[in-house]
């Protein structure tokens, strides 16, 4: 079996142990593979929010979030090749059935899009949407009819997660796309998920027009040192992946363990910004709580930083 779900009957309820044999195997060398995919007890204190990002508020179409004026993310779906402990929408995740948008509820989500030209950005994420890659495939076929949107961005970590999930017709349909500029965002952590096979597939969404982007999440116990984050990104650029989003870790309850010391993120975001090559160093961003979405963090070389922000319609939050 390729992926295996485990469920302790034992401890209280929360996500499912989910990871696929390509992780297995590097989960047997790598502490910080090991670390991201398998349970650890100190998720069973759920202090946090359930919904962080109040996502759930902004649901205009089922699927369909609508924060910001110009582009929209599209929840397609639950389910993951792997799922990652420190999973933001944990509260959504499942293997159960109809976990996917079904071609109805996507067409619904297209004639929405149509009706709001102000829209010309769409972000299809999940779950992840690779995980349910001829769903996927119809989808952005679909989308790529609407005139007015111009940039058809997705979301994985399947090319980390199982690299042999991906088929050769995703990449045909990826090159089939004319009218939109594709993004891919891939979700690389640490210098040890770049094997030959996600490198491989990398290259292959390259040679099919994407433009290959990363995210990546301060996580304590994984990457959360100079040295493990320069060695990936530096990496990352080499094989044409531009790093994005550099984020703090969200106070999901059962994830909270993985919060790294804020002044401890900034200093080591100062010194990526300081030694790193500017395409190789992403933007330092907390996505803050109760809605306020993403905001850059002041670093070091503007002195102290205090945990309070002004958010993109110019209310003042605080974060942990």
């Amino acid at each position: 079996m390729e992926n295996i779900i485990e469920k302790d009957d034992k401890k209280p309820p929360g996500l499912a142990v989910k990871v696929s044999k390509h992780l297995r195997q590097l989960a047997k060398k790598s502490k910080a593979i090991e670390r991201e995919f398998f349970k650890s007890d100190e998720e069973d204190i759920k202090d946090g929010f359930k919904d962080p990002l109040v996502e759930d508020e902004y649901e205009k179409v089922l699927g369909l979030i609508w924060k910001y004026p110009k582009r929209v993310l599209i929840l397609m779906t639950k389910k993951c090749a792997s799922y990652c402990r420190f999973c933001t929408r944990r509260r959504r995740v499942d293997e159960i059935k109809n976990s996917c948008l079904t071609k109805i509820q996507m067409e619904d989500i297209c004639k929405f899009l149509e009706k709001k030209s102000e829209i010309s950005e769409v972000v299809i994420s999940g779950g992840d949407p690779l995980a349910e890659e001829s769903e996927l495939i119809y989808f952005i076929n679909q989308l790529k009819k609407i005139k007015s949107l111009k940039i058809i961005r997705i979301h994985t970590r399947v090319p980390v997660s199982n690299p042999d999930q991906i088929s050769q017709k995703f990449y045909e349909s990826i090159a089939k796309i004319k009218r939109q500029v594709v993004y891919i965002s891939v979700h690389f952590e640490h210098p040890d998920e770049l094997t030959k096979k996600t490198i491989e597939v990398i290259k292959k969404l390259r040679q099919a027009g994407a433009i290959m982007l990363s995210q990546s999440v301060f996580l304590k116990g994984v990457n959360d040192s100079f040295e493990v984050l320069e060695e990936l990104f530096t990496k990352l650029t080499f094989i044409g992946v531009r790093p994005y989003y550099l984020y703090r870790c969200d106070p999901v309850a059962g994830a909270k363990h993985f919060q790294v010391d804020f002044e401890k993120e900034r200093q080591i975001a100062t010194r990526l910004k300081a030694e790193l090559s500017g395409i190789a160093c992403p933007t330092y961003v907390i996505d803050a709580p109760l809605g306020s979405g993403k905001i850059p963090v002041a670093l070091g070389f503007w002195g102290k930083c205090e945990k309070r922000l002004v958010d993109f319609e110019g209310k003042t939050v605080e974060f942990e």
